[in-house]
């Protein structure tokens, strides 16, 4: 009794799988090829873009990280410029201590001239180094 009821069952699959086998007209593969190829492009084309943006992104993080760094470096080298005016000022009023009366007021007067050009110098060297976004 099952075998009765399977076997109308399987005529039937049989004919829809050999239905499914069927060539298409050259006209509707044609189309067929055509659309794939259409939604295949464009695919491509929204990946493009979406891998255009996320470089674009990365550049800009990277371009303002570039930019931090080397603003930093030139704070960084602002302060050591400061530090070696500062060293190189107490060396020099520590000379001028082995001079007495008008020499020592004129070599304290230089040293001073001198610590104020350094400072002004590192000043200047750190500004033209800043860079803007």
């Amino acid at each position: 009794m099952m075998r009765g009821y399977l076997m109308p069952i399987f005529v039937v699959a049989a004919l829809a799988l050999a239905g499914c086998n069927k060539s298409k007209s050259p006209e509707d593969v044609s189309k067929d090829v055509a659309k794939a190829e259409q939604k295949a492009n464009n695919e491509v084309a929204k990946s493009e873009e979406r891998a255009q943006s996320a470089l674009d992104k990365s550049y800009e993080k990277v371009n303002d990280q570039e930019i931090k760094f080397n603003n930093d470096a030139a704070h960084q080298n602002y302060n050591v410029a400061i530090a070696k005016a500062d060293g190189d000022r107490k060396v020099a009023l520590a000379t001028c201590e082995s001079q007495s009366g008008d020499a020592q007021q004129a070599c304290k007067a230089q040293a001073e001239a001198d610590y104020k050009t350094a400072r002004a110098d590192a000043r200047a060297s750190a500004e033209a180094a800043v860079q803007k976004k």
